[in-house]
């Protein structure tokens, strides 16, 4: 069980890991241990997450959204099977975690009757000095 915070537990059974060759440089050892990770968990059938939280995390997660609604995680950062397993476990508990996080509301403001003044009126003295720009005219 991966425990995110106190009313957040992911049970074993949402979670599917599986063991794949990292790919880049690496020697022999690339090309025998397969220590890259791919963490799948099954956030839309989950029935820890709040629906709302599950909207969250599907827009938090871009890519990494599949249309059956699992969230996959890959890690080949260290040549550990170990340390990279690890490593994807928090990717997604960080994830859960921002997607808990309601996004505040954006208040509408509008400008001050002074700002709105003195933009029109810089407005209108650079018109003026452009307007006085122009052929110089002989007399």
């Amino acid at each position: 069980m991966l425990r995110i915070s106190d009313n957040i537990a992911i049970e074993d059974w949402e979670l599917t890991e599986q063991f794949v060759r990292s790919s880049g440089p690496g020697g022999q050892n690339v090309n025998k241990v397969s220590t890259a990770v791919e963490l799948r968990f099954e956030a839309e059938r989950s029935p820890n997450l709040t629906p709302a939280i599950k909207t969250r995390l599907r827009r938090i997660a871009g890519r990494r959204w599949t249309r059956d609604g699992a969230l996959v995680i890959q890690c080949d950062e260290t040549r550990s099977q170990a340390r990279n397993r690890t490593i994807a476990r928090e990717r997604l508990s960080d994830l859960i975690r921002q997607a808990q996080t309601k996004p505040k509301k954006r208040i509408p403001t509008k400008p001050t009757k002074g700002s709105v003044r003195r933009r029109l009126d810089a407005k209108t003295r650079r018109g003026e000095i452009k307007a006085l720009r122009g052929q110089v005219t002989r007399d």
